[in-house]
């Protein structure tokens, strides 16, 4: 037994980059499994999209759209939509600048355009199809997380710039992920232990991108992957190996949760 909780972020984490998970992080979620260790699934995905992933690994918890939507045991613990408002006004300037968008809630999400190359692209990278067309999607739904497909980095800027109530943060090549301003890992995981009893330096966390960094930053113990993004690295408490190093297994042995 143990007091430690840990929290897995998937692309990058759990999953290699043909979005498998590695027969080695398999094996030590299961000693993990058998010691009674709790896992949490943190990641920027909506729960929709990796519900397959959940049942594989046997986890019933998760910290989903980078922290503004948290479930356990089917129980919304807490959630945290977009203002509509405010994102009626970023649909607009992004129609005008050419710019597409898909909005997520927690069952499916709907994009801006019919088809679009770069949203076709991001997707292909997730193993998951271009979704549905339906530009008024928002009004009137829970969104959790909008995505922006704008590969300027000036118009970029300026998104940021006039929209302080959200935050944008780039996790493709030509997309963004758009999240109130409030938002994040850290917050999502810090009301997952709060409903569960468990305190912050119990938190064991694996991350390996940008949407990473207050949640390595948070936890008791951050380990970035060996795969991280730089600034992944320098939020960590220490690096473990590639995810297709089994890098899960040997940070959760340098900690001393696995054995094997």
């Amino acid at each position: 037994m143990t007091n430690k909780i840990v929290f897995f972020d998937i692309d990058g984490t759990l999953l290699d980059h043909e979005k498998r998970v590695p027969k080695g992080t398999i094996a030590a979620i299961q000693e993990l499994q058998d010691n009674k260790v709790p896992m949490v699934i943190a990641t920027g995905r909506a729960p929709f999209m990796f519900k397959d992933l959940r049942t594989q690994l046997g986890i019933n918890g998760f910290v989903s759209f980078n922290g503004q939507y948290v479930s356990f045991d089917d129980q919304c613990v807490y959630n945290n939509p977009l203002d509509e408002e405010v994102l009626t006004r970023l649909v607009t300037h992004s129609s005008e600048h050419d710019h597409p968008m898909v909005f997520l809630n927690t069952e499916e999400g709907r994009a801006t355009h019919l088809e679009h190359p770069h949203v076709q692209k991001s997707m292909d990278d997730l193993k998951m199809h271009h979704p549905s067309h339906d530009p008024n999607f928002y009004k009137g739904r829970s969104i959790f997380q909008a995505l922006l497909y704008c590969d300027d980095m000036e118009k970029e800027s300026f998104y940021r710039d006039t929209y302080e109530d959200f935050n944008f943060i780039r996790w493709h090549q030509y997309s963004i992920d758009v999240l109130p301003r409030t938002g994040s890992k850290a917050v999502g995981i810090e009301k997952m232990i709060q409903h569960l009893g468990y305190r912050q330096e119990d938190v064991i966390a694996f991350g390996d991108g940008l949407n990473d960094l207050e949640m390595l930053e948070y936890a008791g113990t951050g380990i970035a992957m060996g795969n991280a993004k730089k600034a992944a690295k320098q939020s960590a408490d220490f690096v473990t190996k590639a995810v297709d190093d089994d890098g899960i297994r040997e940070g959760l042995r340098k900690i001393g949760l696995v054995k094997t």
